[in-house]
């Protein structure tokens, strides 16, 4: 896809002082209560049009017009939503960390924009399947008739989920990248990270997997698990990614070019839907990015002064450059949120697995790489998905075979608070020989372990599962000793 190199970026940077001492001096309201967006954004430029120093004069303002059609700002983020103060407050989430408000906002949250990013994303995937269903079956897979088609979808959801054997790029890297996507769309609406990782979920699981990708091939096991995880992950760095962009002026490494090609991926739905409406020269998807940002200072006397910083933006297409509509940007971004669930309960390792397996498999033991990745909701609980993939020399010939184990667990730790903690496993995967789905034996697991904790983002693990495989009787034991990684500020509690 090719993409235009000279939209332009107009930014907006309103730095108003105010003083919770003396409340009255500013008619601006905290962007911390129940005040949108749009009418925050009202009064903020008000205010800066009140401002001796302003730089945004009548002149500017009456050229920005003649511009035609502006996409404005419609986005906000759980920080700026958040109320301060537990009397105040609907919706206490420290008592209820992993309370989904998605289907029930109560902060401020923008559900009417969520809804109409939601809505293009499904128009999105229609021009996609509408694309495929032009190209060569050789290509796509995809059965040319409806009947065919529909037959396929419905054998193809019966038969799943399976472990795929896509290309660890399209796996790893792709499907986290789309589930970052989703999460935008949920994070730039208001929602808090736990609410935009369950509208991610839902995307991945029912548009995705169990829709359009349906109609071509099994659901996958790990996309279901690895799209909306990691694409947590990505879905939160670019959130921030693209602030500290746009407080560059919506430059990077001095080039609007790049910095609008980069804007561009960190979020493709709310740049089309942008374009959509400038095309159509009216709003059809809620979309338009800025942010309010917030930060105190305690001042000598005692007082608390905050400042609040506005940033707008608006694209007007090709060949509006004129570097007189722009602001100067400060070139600095702290990320802060007091959301008690972040994305620093995700958890990834690596490590090695000894499986001693069972007689009748006829292998020989030894070592394998084993990898998992989990959510780790308390210090007394977490979910891992864990894969582990050996080549095993056969006991009645010279010929090797590859056994897979793959299983998704819940454990279970105890003395919480330590570095130290002793845990209980428990779940249900598959084994395979060969990469044979035909071989591959639903088993139940259960074991224990024990996990160290080295600081709040790494820590150790070594564990023993015990596997029974219901079909064959097969039983296998499996060791194994990782190195556990988790994003962000991990563990707060250490």
């Amino acid at each position: 896809m090719k993409f235009k190199k000279s939209l332009a970026y107009l930014s907006l940077v309103i730095m108003i002082p105010h003083s919770y001492a003396n409340s009255e001096s500013s008619p601006i309201e905290h962007p911390h209560s129940t005040v949108s967006q749009q009418d925050f954004l009202q009064q903020a430029i008000a205010q800066d049009q009140r401002l001796s120093n302003s730089e945004f004069n009548t002149t500017q303002s009456e050229q920005l017009n003649s511009l035609g059609y502006r996409s404005m700002s419609s986005n906000s983020s759980f920080e700026e939503l958040r109320i301060l103060g537990e009397a105040d407050s609907p919706t206490n989430f420290y008592d209820s960390p992993y309370r989904i408000s998605l289907f029930d906002p109560q902060n401020g949250e923008d559900s009417e924009r969520l809804w109409s990013q939601t809505k293009s994303i499904f128009a999105y995937g229609v021009g996609v399947a509408g694309v495929l269903a032009l190209m060569p079956e050789s290509i796509t897979n995809w059965e040319k008739s409806d009947i065919k088609l529909m037959n396929k979808w419905l054998d193809n959801v019966r038969s799943g989920p399976v472990w795929d054997r896509d290309d660890h790029v399209i796996n790893y890297i792709g499907h986290p990248y789309f589930g970052g996507v989703y999460y935008q769309a949920a994070r730039k609406s208001g929602y808090r990270q736990w609410d935009a990782f369950m509208y991610s979920t839902l995307m991945s699981t029912f548009y995705w997997e169990y829709g359009i990708e349906a109609f071509a091939e099994i659901p996958s096991i790990q996309d279901l698990v690895v799209t909306p995880t990691l694409g947590w992950v990505y879905g939160e760095w670019a959130f921030n990614k693209e602030k500290e962009i746009r407080l560059r002026g919506g430059t990077v490494w001095g080039s609007d070019t790049l910095g609008s090609t980069a804007l561009f991926f960190l979020d493709p739905v709310d740049s089309l839907g942008r374009g959509v409406n400038n095309i159509a020269g009216r709003e059809i998807v809620k979309a338009g990015t800025g942010f309010v940002g917030v930060h105190s200072n305690v001042l000598r006397n005692g007082d608390i002064e905050t400042k609040y910083q506005m940033q707008v933006n608006y694209a007007f297409g090709a060949g509006e450059t004129d570097d007189s509509l722009k602001r100067r940007q400060r070139k600095s971004y702290h990320q802060y949120t007091d959301d008690p669930v972040t994305y620093g309960i995700v958890g990834i390792s690596a490590g090695f697995a000894y499986p001693q397996l069972d007689e009748a498999r006829n292998l020989k033991n030894g070592f394998a790489p084993a990898f998992t990745l989990g959510l780790y909701f308390t210090e007394s609980l977490s979910t891992r998905l864990g894969y582990m993939q050996g080549n095993y020399e056969s006991t009645v010939s010279n010929e090797k075979h590859v056994y897979e184990n793959y299983s998704l667990d819940v454990q279970y730790y105890f003395m919480p608070g330590s570095a130290f903690k002793p845990y209980l496993n428990a779940g249900v995967g598959e084994a395979m020989l060969d990469k044979d789905r035909e071989t591959k034996k639903l088993q139940w697991n259960i074991g224990t372990g024990v996990h160290y904790s080295l600081n709040a983002n790494w820590s150790l693990q070594a564990d023993w599962k015990y596997a029974y495989h219901r079909n064959s009787g097969a039983r296998d034991q499996l060791w194994g000793t990782r190195l556990i990684y988790r994003f962000g500020e991990g563990n707060k509690y250490i």
